[in-house]
């Protein structure tokens, strides 16, 4: 095991795009750590009372918005491996606050994340709506995530295991 001494905040902080892998590497991560992982979007859930995908549609991307806002300072007030929204890093309160935290940059190409996440059907003009959605938001995104970011980590093409091994490493005192 690879613990790292116990704090009050999370050990570490994923940030980035639908498909990067946040979900993945952050349970393999909070295994090699001994740690709990904590999800932003299972908290909407929990504040909602409703699955995230509802929120966004019954109430609107505003109020989901606002939503995730909490449930983000809540769960950057917990331990172990915390597991950011994609669109949360657009809040400027949000991004203040990782400020403070070691943050991990988890970043993917559209190639890897069309994979990841079932829209790399190319023929497909649904496929194709997604994949423009996805480009147009992460060339938004980029210099958010990286502004907050203590190291940047690409997970194209590489497993969960190895990238959760390289985020300990960074850790535990390695380079990117």
């Amino acid at each position: 095991m690879h613990a790292l001494p116990r704090r009050t905040r999370p050990q570490v902080v994923l940030v980035g795009p639908p498909g990067s892998g946040k979900s993945a590497v952050g349970h393999a991560l909070a295994e090699l750590l001994g740690a709990g992982c904590v999800e932003t979007d299972r908290e909407v859930e929990r504040l909602a009372g409703t699955p995230v995908s509802e929120v966004f549609v019954d109430l609107g991307e505003a109020r989901f918005r606002e939503l995730e806002r909490e449930a983000t300072m809540q769960v950057l007030a917990r331990d172990g491996v915390v597991e950011i929204g994609g669109g949360a890093i657009t809040d400027p309160a949000v991004r203040a606050v990782l400020h403070d935290h070691t943050v991990v940059f988890l970043d993917v190409g559209i190639v890897d994340a069309a994979k990841r996440i079932g829209f790399d059907q190319s023929s497909s003009m649904v496929a194709l709506l997604p994949r423009r959605s996805w480009i147009r938001h992460m060339e938004a995104r980029r210099p958010l995530y990286t502004e907050v970011a203590t190291w940047t980590v690409d997970t194209a093409g590489r497993s969960v295991q190895d990238v959760a091994d390289q985020v300990v490493e960074l850790l535990q005192g390695g380079t990117a």
